[in-house]
C-alpha cells in the first residue's frame, strides 16, 4: 500500500459534531428558499434541471472514474476525487451563478434538487466507481463500508434538513427570507472554520503531503467546470443556463464528503487531503471564473 494510503488526518470528536450541524444548517439555509413554485417552475419546464442532474450525477462521476484511469493516482487520491465527484453542488454556486450574471433561480434549484437525489447518488455513484476501479475496491473491502450506512448519514444531513426548511418556507414564507438571510453566510463561515481547523490541526501531514493533491485537484477542477460548459453548449442552452450549469457542475459540496470521510474512512490520508483542498480551491477558482464572466457584462454594458 503506497504511504497516503496509510496516512490518517485527525478530526476532533466535537469539531465533527460541529461540522454535521454547520452542513445541516447549510441545507436548511437552502431549503428556505424553496418554494412550491419552484417545483411547479420544473414540470412546465424539466429541461434545464435535467441537463444540470445529468451532467451533475452521471457524466462527472463517469468523467472522474475515466480521468483517474488516465492518470493512475495512489488509490486514497482516487477515493478522494470519486468521493468530491459524488456530491451535489455546493450552495456557494448560488453566490457565484448570481455574480458571474447566471441564471440564479436555476442555480437555487439545481441545488435543491442535487441534494436531494444524493440521498441516493451520493452513495451509488461514490459504490459503483470505488469497487470499479481495482486499487480502491481494495481500499473499500479493508473498511468494510456499507451503502446502507452512508444512505444514512446522507439523508441525516441534507434529506431532514432540507425537508424542515421547505416546510418552514411554505408555512412562514416572511420568517424563512430573515432566517435565510442570517443561516446561509453563518453556516458557510462555520464550514470553512472547521476546514481551517482540520488543516491546522494537521499542518504537517497537509504540507508534507500537498503537492500529491495540488495538480490533481486542480485539472480535477477544470474539468468539472468546461464539462458543465460544454453539455450546455451541446444542448444549446442559453449563455446565461451556460454560465449556470458551469459553475453547478464545477461547485461541489465538498463538506459532505469530508464528513463522510472523517465517518467512516478515519480520515484516510489522501482522500482527506484530497476533499480538503478541492473545499478550498473550489471557491477560489469558481469566484475567478464568476467574476471574470462579470466583468464581460460590465465592459458589454459600457459599450451599450
Amino acid at each position: 500500500m503506497q504511504e497516503l494510503d496509510r496516512v490518517q488526518i485527525h478530526f476532533d470528536s466535537n469539531n465533527l459534531w460541529i461540522l454535521n450541524i454547520a452542513l445541516a444548517v447549510v441545507m436548511f439555509g437552502v431549503a428556505l428558499g424553496i418554494s412550491v413554485a419552484d417545483f411547479k417552475a420544473l414540470i412546465k419546464t424539466p429541461k434545464v434541471v435535467l441537463i444540470g442532474l445529468f451532467s451533475q450525477f452521471v457524466l462527472l462521476p463517469l468523467l472522474t472514474y475515466g480521468f483517474i484511469v488516465l492518470v493512475n493516482p495512489q488509490p486514497s487520491i482516487a477515493l478522494g476525487m470519486m468521493m468530491v465527484a459524488a456530491c451535489p453542488g455546493g450552495n456557494i454556486s448560488n453566490f457565484m451563478t448570481h455574480l458571474a450574471g447566471g441564471n440564479t433561480a436555476l442555480s437555487v434549484s439545481l441545488t435543491a434538487f442535487s441534494t436531494f437525489i444524493a440521498i441516493i447518488m451520493t452513495p451509488f455513484n461514490f459504490e459503483f466507481y470505488g469497487n470499479l476501479y481495482q486499487p480502491t475496491a481494495a481500499l473499500l473491502q479493508d473498511v468494510s463500508l456499507h451503502p446502507f450506512d452512508m444512505v444514512q448519514i446522507v439523508l441525516l444531513i441534507l434529506g431532514i434538513p432540507l425537508i424542515c426548511g421547505m416546510f418552514v418556507r411554505n408555512k412562514f414564507p416572511k420568517t424563512a427570507i430573515r432566517l435565510a438571510h442570517w443561516l446561509k453566510p453563518f453556516s458557510i463561515i462555520v464550514f470553512v472554520g472547521i476546514v481551517i481547523i482540520a488543516l491546522m490541526n494537521n499542518l504537517d501531514v497537509f504540507s508534507e503531503y500537498i503537492h500529491h493533491v495540488l495538480v490533481l485537484g486542480i485539472s480535477h477542477n477544470i474539468l468539472a467546470f468546461l464539462l458543465g460548459f460544454l453539455i450546455a453548449r451541446a444542448f444549446k442552452l442559453s449563455y446565461e443556463n451556460q454560465k449556470t450549469l458551469t459553475i453547478e457542475t464545477g461547485i461541489q459540496n465538498s463538506g459532505i464528503g469530508l464528513l463522510l470521510i472523517f465517518t467512516f474512512f478515519n480520515g484516510l490520508g489522501g482522500m482527506a487531503i484530497m476533499a480538503a483542498f478541492w473545499g478550498i480551491w473550489h471557491i477560489v477558482s469558481g469566484l475567478l471564473l464568476s467574476y471574470f464572466w462579470s466583468s464581460k457584462l460590465v465592459i458589454k454594458a459600457q459599450t451599450v
